[in-house]
């Protein structure tokens, strides 16, 4: 048999599953009942996305209670990918049940509720485990899951002292001590950390194993400081940490900071000793300015130090010296002047007063400029870096940033230097935000374009690009750069929403145009990716004893697994999804289930915006803020807005309520995070801070679905037929596609309603006139468009926002367009209503369709591209070559008249399609 089965496990391999499923069904006519090669079968139909087949498979396995290595195994593979991890519990439960002396399934048991962080069901496990087969790694799983159950959200907080009282028994009753092992006397650190058990914690900690564990191990030596911070023991950590430095030549900042620690606190309020303070500030900078002159270029540190120092002493008023600050400063750009780090690391502390200021600036003023090698380019580039940070009011204007910045860029530095292009990119930006003239953006994408040929891996130059691409318009541009940088794995959530954020504005979905659409899928693998991967990460930590990297897994994994970036891109995908596919009662009811899922998360915000290299002066808005598209970011009030709208509109438009929803879904369902109370209350609040982030077209669509649901509602709730027609209709298309009833539902006689009609002798709601919000929506946005029309971002927002309402519109009536439907539940009044409203609306939208085709066309002129060519006549101080400009005006003008036009050309074929 284990030769014949070994061709599926290569089909499978090689993602072979069409052959894998062949293989299978030919041995199971020889052996109907193997449990292993059914299993296999399941698997290939999950991967093959059959999965109403392989439910059949998978519950005839589990039926069987099996216990052989092998299906255990593979099953797990199946119920990972229907995301039945409940399933997997109950199976190995089983399967201990049958087999109680078996640690290997004892074993599969705990990783089993470890994968679904049921950390109440994993401590017993591990005590059973632990008092049945006498490993001593069992009591510190047993001590972990304790403390990550008393970690979880949901425990009480009488309870998580209870759990730690618990942990803390547990460590000190095992046979072998803590030190044994680092990852285990971490976890019993953590364990004396958190009930303030502080003298124990010294004890273990000034043992001559636990000093050279803390030596040894990063993570127990960070624990450490943390106790010793709380303890307020800071000038005992200070002596130790000037000892270390002194004597073992460590450089940690960490132990610097212990020193700062020990000799002034970070902040300036707390009553202190001042003349002891006095005496250690004198003694800290004597030893800091010893170790800088021996370190000199070797090290930064001790330069680093006497900065911080110097900040502190300011903030708590015991700076002797007014220009010390700037001296050490000077000292600190002298040597290091010449590193890439130097600007980042000087830029907490260019917080000066104006003489101060004034003598920083004469200083920078005063160096003399030079290309001679790499070192003094990147001195020069640190030099305007930090000249431009200290820009005050009266230098951001026009003139003085043009004259000050764009001639100064000499062309020959720019493959050494990306810094130049991208300081001269920020100060285009600033140009642009004064004058609000797009020649300024021109003159940006150009220069950076340019700069990328001589430096294709500059990311922040792509990314800027891709801010301002998106700022003019032109999105395949944007999409172009973004690919070309080849995100992958977690960056996918924190940088996608350079081209992400707002996508469904330059989607082309509706023309058939997938790209925005297939970025969506390819950003969201890492969430996949996360779900299946983490569970496995964490049973081999268990394994392996590596405690201390448990908790920041699943820190990572509820960070992925409650990404804003990951449902916001959920909802621009389904914006898209709608131009693109014909509105159905499939899509309604996926999709509702899917979005109430979202809605019960508890966020997190894991995008980087501080990425963009952001060179702008302080007294001015971040790069990040300057180049937002619309002037918004999607945040979570955002979020939490559009899933109530959508929420709302399908929920009305489908026939599934929760019963019927809890027997149709095929995984598990998510953990609650928020309190559940009434669904639909909670989808008619409004908040104003949910409101803020939205733009004013944004806040009519909200206002205009809110009237349109309000209106609908009583008439969706008398037409929706009853939960048992409902599961008997989903009963008998499950019977159809695989030749076995739906499990738990009965299909009632032929003779049973199927289509509601038990309702036809009641009378609908009165039928009322749509509220008038609903009726000039329409008309409003194209008076809207008007006016937005000089502006090719806005122009599309516009646009897109109005037909999406439409969309909205045809999705909140597509119950009420099958004729029975209205025939039975006497709706025809109703139906009556809607249609001037969808004539009204489809007119309008023509016409703003045919304005958009013609600025597509008027965008890809030559007359558009010598606009952009003139405008980029400050570059010519920079010798780069006219024919060069002219092709990056030609990539933009194309993919201009492309969004511009293409968006117009879809939305004229959604009309057509929803016309009648």
């Amino acid at each position: 048999m284990e030769r014949q089965i070994r061709p599926i496990y290569e089909a499978l391999d090689t993602g072979s599953n069409k052959s894998a499923i062949l293989a299978c069904n030919k041995l199971l006519k020889k052996h109907p009942k193997n449990e292993l090669i059914k299993t296999l079968k399941a698997l290939a139909l999950v991967r093959s996305q059959k999965v109403e087949e392989s439910l059949v498979l998978c519950d005839e396995v589990l039926a069987a209670k099996p216990t052989n290595d092998a299906v255990l195994t593979a099953m797990m593979h199946v119920l990972r990918g229907l995301g039945r991890h409940k399933d997997m519990v109950s199976m190995f439960e089983q399967a201990c049940k049958l087999e109680p002396s078996n640690e290997d399934l004892a074993g599969q048991l705990f990783f089993a509720n470890a994968r679904i962080l049921n950390w109440k069901a994993a401590q017993q496990i591990s005590t059973r485990m632990h008092k049945q087969f006498h490993q001593d790694r069992y009591i510190y799983w047993s001590v972990l899951s304790a403390i990550l159950q008393a970690n979880d959200p949901a425990t009480a907080p009488s309870m998580r002292t209870l759990l730690y009282k618990l942990a803390h028994r547990l460590v000190t009753s095992s046979p072998t001590p803590s030190y044994v092992n680092s990852d285990r006397f971490h976890l019993h650190l953590s364990i004396l950390r958190e009930l303030e058990l502080f003298d124990e914690a010294r004890t273990l900690l000034d043992s001559e194993v636990g000093k050279n564990i803390c030596a040894a191990s990063l993570a127990c030596n960070e624990l450490r400081r943390d106790i010793w911070r709380v303890q307020g023991l800071f000038e005992e950590e200070g002596v130790k940490a000037k000892a270390r430095i002194s004597e073992q030549n460590d450089r940690n900042w960490l132990e610097f900071l212990s020193l700062l620690d020990a000799t002034l606190p970070v902040k300036g309020d707390e009553k202190l000793d001042e003349s002891k303070c006095r005496e250690q500030l004198a003694e800290t900078q004597e030893f800091l300015t010893k170790l800088a002159e021996t370190d000199g270029v070797k090290d930064r540190s001790a330069l680093l130090a006497l900065l911080e120092l110097e900040k502190r002493a300011r903030s708590h008023g015991l700076s002797s010296d007014a220009s010390r600050m700037v001296d050490l400063m000077k000292q600190y750009f002298d040597k290091i002047g010449d590193k890439a780090c130097c600007y980042e690391d000087l830029k907490p502390y260019l917080v000066l007063e104006t003489d101060d200021a004034a003598s920083w600036t004469s200083f920078l003023q005063s160096l003399t400029p030079s290309f001679a090698n790499t070192n003094d380019l990147r001195r020069l580039i640190n030099c305007h870096k930090l000249l431009r940070q200290n820009l005050t009011p009266d230098d951001l204007n026009i003139s003085a940033e043009a004259c000050h910045w764009a001639p100064d860029l000499p062309p020959t530095e720019l493959q050494p230097a990306d810094d130049l292009a991208l300081l001269a990119a920020n100060a285009f930006v600033s140009l642009w935000k004064l004058s609000n003239d797009a020649k300024y953006l021109y003159n940006a994408v150009a220069l950076l374009e340019f700069a990328l040929t001589k430096s294709k891996q500059s990311f922040h130059s792509r990314l800027l690009l891709i801010r301002i691409y998106r700022l003019l318009g032109a999105s395949s541009m944007a999409v172009e750069h973004y690919r070309a940088m080849q995100i992958k794995q977690v960056q996918l959530d924190t940088l996608s929403h350079f081209i992400l954020s707002q996508a469904s504005l330059f989607s082309l979905a509706s023309t058939g145009d997938l790209t925005y659409i297939t970025e969506c899928l390819e950003a969201s693998q890492i969430y996949i990716s996360n779900t299946q991967d983490t569970g496995e990460y964490i049973a081999r930590a268990f394994m392996n004893e590596k405690y201390s990297q448990i908790p920041e897994f699943i820190i990572f994994e509820d960070r992925l697994e409650n990404s804003l970036q990951r449902d916001i891109v959920k909802i621009e995908h389904l914006r898209m999804r709608l131009t693109h596919e014909p509105i159905s009662s499939d899509i309604i009811d996926m999709e509702l289930i899917e979005l109430k899922f979202i809605f019960d998360r508890l966020h997190h915000d894991n995008r980087d915006f501080g990425i963009l290299a952001d060179y702008q002066p302080r007294v001015s808005e971040k790069l990040n803020e300057q180049t937002l598209l619309l002037n918004k970011s999607e945040g979570a009030g955002w979020l939490s807005t559009f899933l109530k709208i959508y929420i709302r509109a399908f929920q009305q438009g489908s026939d599934l309520d929760d019963s019927v929803e809890e027997k149709l879904l095929i995984g598990d369902r998510p953990r609650q995070m928020v309190p559940a109370g009434n669904l639909k209350e909670r989808l008619r609040e409004r908040r104003d801070e949910d409101m803020a982030e939205l733009t004013p077209d944004e806040v009519m669509f909200v206002n205009y679905a809110t009237a349109l649901a309000d209106w609908l509602e009583p008439y969706h709730d008398h037409a929706r037929p009853p939960p048992s027609v409902v599961l008997a209709e989903a009963a008998k298309q499950t019977e159809l596609k695989t030749g076995h009833p739906l499990k738990g539902v009965e299909i009632p006689p032929k003779n049973g309603s199927t289509n509601g009609s038990t309702k036809k002798d009641e009378e609908p709601p009165a039928v009322t006139d749509a509220p008038e919000v609903v009726v000039r929506y329409f008309d409003a946005m194209k008076a809207r468009f008007e006016e937005a029309k000089s502006s090719p971002t806005l122009a599309l927002h516009v646009a897109t926002m109005m037909q999406e309402g439409f969309l909205l519109f045809v999705a909140e009536t597509f119950r009420f367009k099958a004729p029975s439907v209205v025939k039975v539940n006497k709706l025809g009044a109703l139906v009556q209503q809607f249609k001037p409203l969808r004539a009204n609306a489809v007119t309008l939208l023509r016409e703003v369709s045919a304005s958009l085709i013609k600025q597509g066309e008027l965008d890809g002129t030559a007359e558009q591209r010598k606009l952009f060519v003139d405008g980029c006549s400050m570059l010519s101080a920079l010798n780069i070559d006219h024919d060069f400009v002219l092709g990056v005006a030609k990539k933009l003008t194309d993919s201009r008249k492309k969004t511009v036009g293409e968006v117009g050309k879809g939305m004229a074929r959604l009309c057509t399609t929803y016309n009648n």
